[in-house]
């Protein structure tokens, strides 16, 4: 939960290493899967529609985030990187012997064309 009671909780009074650069994306991928997992327990917890499609909207940019850091991380930590393609190996391996298709990501070259609308993009300007 947040820790608003100190102002100065996140400063910091010096430039991060590289190391503790890298354990604070950590801590920041583990808050951003946080708020997700509240987020999502608002949504199932209310039958309000408004407010079961906006919290739902920050629920998947919260989501986004976690793509964002994680491509952060493995920039700087290439060594974890490698880690990570290999649990992505090992997963798909035993998808592969229980006859499991893994279903593969939506992409689009330009986000105006998505369908999915966010809280930003119903915003006339």
């Amino acid at each position: 939960m947040p820790n608003f009671a100190n102002p100065f909780q996140g400063n910091v009074d010096r430039k991060m290493t590289k190391e503790e650069l890298i354990q604070a994306i950590r801590l920041d991928i583990a808050g951003e899967l946080e708020a997700i997992y509240l987020y999502e327990s608002h949504v199932l917890a209310t039958d309000n529609a408004a407010a079961k499609k906006v919290i739902a909207d920050i629920r998947d940019e919260e989501k986004a985030h976690v793509g964002e850091l994680m491509s952060l991380l493995k920039i700087l930590d290439p060594e974890e990187a490698e880690h990570f393609a290999s649990g992505e190996t090992e997963v798909a391996e035993m998808m592969e012997n229980l006859n499991i298709q893994i279903p593969e990501a939506k992409e689009t070259s330009n986000p105006d064309e998505s369908t999915h609308k966010t809280v930003g993009s119903l915003i006339k300007e």
